[in-house]
């Protein structure tokens, strides 16, 4: 709600970049690279923020952005560097880091220091390090730093930095008190009500058809839109249970040996039927018992004591003592059928219970339970045959077989996809639903990069598995503005609409906040469009499950008496709104609805404190940026189009 009410906005790729980089390390670690997390400070390239001599270099930014999409990619596959820029993820990066340099150099001149015991087990608990045993390896960690490019002092360096952050914000964003007098005025900001006049402008098709020269033009300057996205290739094999059934048929010797080990389960056993009640006290238990043996039904005699019998059915005696105790579910299975008894000690007080009714469970003889045990033998060998061959498989690319070697040892068949987007569609059949088996295989070939060993992926439910091999990669690639015309003609023709719908709209707000009615400016546009009436409290501004309307949220924005233009949700045209009435809201009277925004703040004032301090702490060490220095980054990211 906190930063709702302070107009705050997170792009998704600004939740992917959260602050935390040691956890960045260990999902680098993990995916094959960390190149990305050398520190600042030891990496040549142009400076784009220092604070107390500290550097943020280009090269830093640039090789963490990587990981970052590297990382992102397991969630969104077709997350790329344009999107992570346009997005404003080098600015967050950025961001992180500078911070990340304060509040060490802060903490430091308190006085702080992180031991090297400390960067020790931070160090041990990233499994990218643990050996065979699951313990930290210190030569599989030395060799695996060694393959990136780092050393152990940068790494230190980064675990150093990151967990003084930690010591200097954790502290803070614990903090979830609120006053009251701050509770009340966000709540009566929720209550704070609006009425004004809305008009839409729609966006109409009108004029001659575009030229040529127009059509070539729109194409030239908007043709991201009509680029098929990066595609790739996957070649894959497949292993699944069908492949091994032969090896899975279980023979009549270990059908028998199944069945002799599981006696128990396929004996003949007396079953029970009984009713319970248990009593804390046992002088009340007695008289309880006392009274059904009398004659009344236990429920009836518990219910008048307060209690609530319960009765449970068809129950071997095993599962009854797990259930109250095994001297409950002796003495019951010793009683016969219609006897009470007790009261008997159980796990929580004393038990009385009737024997409602005695059965015998026949039990299965091998030729019964034959095809359960069959089914169940046939599943664990096929899955034992499943993980042999994926063993054998895993420690073959291991010693850099490639895909095609691995399938002709396992007498496995390679097969591969068309070129296809991340989400599996192949767009030169966009009609064809993509195969929701190769999903993981799709997501494997779009986490890999050039010369990456192949991988295997789970498939299905039934421990069946692929190895996965990024083939080829197809760059985007823009379609022929002769494929691509009756679309480029359509959106242009519409964006000529929506611009006209906007130049209309804004000739009328000027005249409304010149003094003319709202209703009276639209004649004048000589446009046809109803003016409403519309009035909303601000707490409406979330109330679609969370999501800002747009249009709330501007009026919410505004003085009275003035008028803004916005364009309609639904890109139908441009809404012209005018605000007629602010009352506001006062919650002194409504103690629920101060208590409730009262918690709502405090699940996030933490976070808010955090965030002011960490700013307050850059400013105080003289955090400074060059925006030359990132401008000059997030081109060259961008391939040299700043405006892309």
């Amino acid at each position: 709600m906190l930063s709702f009410l302070r107009g705050i906005i997170h792009s998704k790729v600004g939740m992917i970049v959260t602050f935390g980089i040691l956890i960045v390390i260990a999902l680098a670690f993990a995916a094959g690279d960390v190149t990305g997390l050398a520190s600042g400070g030891g990496i040549l390239g142009h400076p784009l923020a220092a604070v107390d001599g500290e550097k943020v270099t280009a090269d830093d930014i640039r090789r963490r952005a990587q990981d970052e999409i590297r990382s992102a990619r397991q969630q969104q596959p077709d997350l790329d560097m344009a999107t992570f820029v346009r997005a404003g993820g080098v600015e967050s990066l950025i961001t992180r880091s500078l911070t990340g340099l304060a509040l060490e150099t802060f903490g430091e001149e308190q006085g702080m220091r992180v031991s090297r015991a400390l960067i020790g087990s931070e160090l041990k608990a990233i499994p990218a390090f643990a050996g065979a045993t699951g313990q930290f390896d210190q030569q599989a960690y030395l060799r695996l730093i060694a393959q990136r490019g780092m050393t152990d002092a940068q790494v230190q360096r980064e675990i150093a930095r990151e967990t003084m952050a930690q010591f200097l914000i954790v502290p803070t964003v614990g903090a979830s008190q609120v006053p009251q007098q701050l509770a009340l005025r966000y709540a009566s900001l929720l209550l704070e009500r609006r009425a004004g006049q809305a008009a839409l402008i729609p966006a109409s098709v009108s004029g001659p058809a575009p030229t040529d020269a127009e059509v070539q033009d729109w194409y030239k300057r908007n043709v991201a839109r009509y680029t098929t996205p990066e595609r790739r290739v996957i070649r894959y094999a497949l292993v699944t249970p069908q492949q091994v059934a032969a090896q899975a048929v279980p023979s009549d010797a270990e059908i028998q040996k199944a069945y002799d080990a599981d006696k128990a389960k396929y004996a003949p056993k007396p079953l029970r039927d009984v009713t319970l009640a248990t009593v804390l006290d046992q002088k009340a238990a007695q008289a309880l018992a006392a009274k059904v043996k009398g004659g009344t039904p236990l429920a009836a005699a518990a219910r008048a004591a307060g209690l609530e019998a319960r009765t449970i059915t068809a129950v071997e005696q095993s599962a009854l003592a797990s259930q109250t105790s095994p001297s409950v579910a002796a003495a019951l299975f010793a009683a016969s059928q219609g006897n009470v008894v007790g009261p008997v000690r159980g796990s929580i007080g004393f038990v009385v219970a009737r024997v409602e009714k005695v059965t015998q469970d026949p039990g299965k003889t091998l030729a019964q339970a034959r095809p359960e045990i069959v089914a169940a033998l046939t599943k664990q060998k096929a899955n034992d045959a499943i993980g042999k061959i994926r063993d054998a498989v895993e420690d073959a690319l291991a010693d850099n077989a490639n895909i095609a070697e691995v399938a002709r040892d396992q007498k496995l068949t390679v097969l591969a996809t068309p070129a296809v987007l991340s989400s599996g569609i192949n767009p030169d059949q966009p009609q064809a639903q993509p195969d929701a088996t190769l999903a993981p295989v799709i997501a494997a070939g779009f986490a890999a990069e050039d010369g990456d060993t192949p991988t295997t992926v789970g498939i299905g439910q039934d421990g069946g598995f692929a190895i996965a091999a990024l083939d080829r990669i197809v760059p985007a690639t823009p379609i022929p503005l002769a494929q691509a015309r009756a679309k480029v003609v359509a959106d242009l023709t519409a964006d000529r609409a929506r611009r006209a719908a906007q130049a209309a709209a804004n000739a009328i707000v000027a005249k409304v906040n010149a003094g003319t009615p709202l209703a009276a400016a639209v004649a004048q546009a000589g446009v046809k469009a109803p003016v409403e009436r519309v009035e909303a409290t601000r707490a409406q501004i979330t109330a679609n499950q969370g999501q800002v309307n747009p249009v709330l949220a501007m009026m919410f924005g505004m003085k009275q008496g003035s008028a803004r233009a916005i364009q309609a949700p639904d890109g139908r045209g441009w809404l012209v709104l005018r605000v007629e009435q602010i009352v506001p809201g006062d919650a002194s009277k409504q103690p629920a609805a101060i208590q409730a925004t009262r918690a709502d703040l405090g699940r996030s004032i933490g976070g808010e404190y955090a965030q002011q301090f960490a700013n307050a702490v850059a400013a105080a060490q003289g955090a400074k940026r060059y925006p030359d220095a990132i401008a000059t980054l997030k081109k060259d990211l961008l391939g040299g189009d700043a405006n892309q």
